[in-house]
């Protein structure tokens, strides 16, 4: 591995970008609400990255995007970059269908430990190199599928251009348990017992419990705050939800509101009043005050360190770009296709608030970090 600077995601993708809400970053582009009119959608929070209506969301955009950028010009083809075989390809496969258009997508997650591997599944390229990205753009320039005018490049942005899944993704989980950690300890003051948030946070952030915590880090935040406040023993509740007593986190937080009622102030019981209010608004990002402390860790671990120093260093100690995919964007971007970064990370834990903006903070997509890569 190696450095090549520095870089921000802004670079190639400008604010061609949505977070989890849908909301496009540049303001030509039409809101989600004109979306959503538009295409008739149900009313409630937007669709999240597996669903169709997403995919069909998505396409709205990339159209009034290429207008903007390549007017009377037809996307015809998409090329995807992503990091998990089922989200990302399942979002990738919607949109090819809802656009009606031929697509490939590139999928990795590295693993230097072993042979480096690159398989065909379809339209699915899965890689254990994210430098295999070069093979396959030689491989559809081979097939006539050029990345010209009339193509869309979509970049999935967290753990793929940042945060490379299996090369620097840890440096975005430390992000957000800090956060978890911090907003938690912020609730409970003197009475916060790190031993037992640890041990609520790492028992329960496992696939086998995501039927129960829906795989939503805000329910498995509030979820740790509970337990390590004392109102809920873990052992308990993983015997309830494992005798079926519970079973969704809807039930578990109804619980705590009944269980809470009538006690005096304090940060527990803000914090509660707030997510519960969230969640029955319907909002898939409740726990507001943990993602907005998810934000500044994110951002303190983005281009902090002082060079020199080795590129193993900073994908121990930094969120960095995948040079990789930089190179990939940029010379997709040189050829004519229209750039476009898409992540189910919730805005919140992406863009400063009003009060984070006026002091210079900045989207993630615009923050500069270094770009590390394999060297060659």
């Amino acid at each position: 591995m190696r450095l090549f600077g520095t870089a921000a995601l802004a670079d190639f993708l400008g604010d061609f970008v949505v977070y989890r809400n849908l909301e496009p970053v540049d303001p030509r582009l039409p809101r989600f609400a004109e979306v959503a009119r538009a295409l008739d959608l149900p009313p409630g929070p937007a669709p999240r990255k597996a669903d169709l209506d997403y995919a069909r969301v998505i396409a709205h955009i990339l159209e009034a995007a290429q207008a903007l950028v390549h007017p009377g010009v037809r996307l015809k083809r998409i090329l995807y970059l992503g990091d998990t075989r089922l989200l990302d390809s399942t979002a990738f496969r919607n949109l090819k269908a809802v656009m009606e258009v031929p697509g490939w997508a590139f999928i990795a997650s590295e693993d230097l430990k072993a042979p480096a591997r690159l398989e065909r599944e379809g339209d699915l390229f899965v890689a254990n190199r994210w430098r295999a990205v070069e093979d396959v753009l030689a491989f559809l320039a081979a097939q006539d599928f050029p990345l010209d005018e009339a193509t869309a490049l979509i970049v999935d942005m967290d753990k793929t251009a940042i945060g490379a899944r299996g090369r620097n993704d840890k440096a975005i989980d430390q992000a957000r348990v800090a956060a978890i950690w911090k907003t938690v300890e912020g609730a409970l003051g003197d009475a916060f017992q790190p031993e037992a948030f640890q041990e609520a946070y790492d028992t329960l952030n496992q696939p086998r419990y995501h039927p129960f915590t829906a795989d939503n880090q805000d329910y498995l935040a509030y979820i740790c705050l509970m337990v390590s406040a004392g109102l809920y023993d873990l052992r308990s509740l993983l015997d309830d939800v494992a005798a079926g007593r519970l079973t969704t986190f809807a039930q578990f937080i109804a619980q705590m509101d009944a269980l809470l009622q009538g006690r005096p102030e304090d940060g527990v019981l803000e914090v509660h009043r707030q997510v519960w209010a969230r969640v029955r608004q319907g909002d898939p990002t409740p726990f507001k005050a943990f993602r907005r402390n998810e934000y500044l860790e994110t951002v303190a671990r983005m281009g902090h360190i002082a060079e020199p120093t080795s590129a193993e260093d900073l994908l121990r100690r930094e969120i960095v770009v995948t040079q990789e995919i930089r190179e990939a964007a940029e010379e997709c971007r040189a050829s004519g296709a229209l750039l476009f970064g898409l992540t189910d990370k919730p805005d919140e834990a992406s863009m400063p608030t009003e009060h984070l903006a006026a002091q210079g903070f900045v989207p993630l997509h615009r923050v500069r970090t270094h770009a590390v890569g394999e060297d060659e």
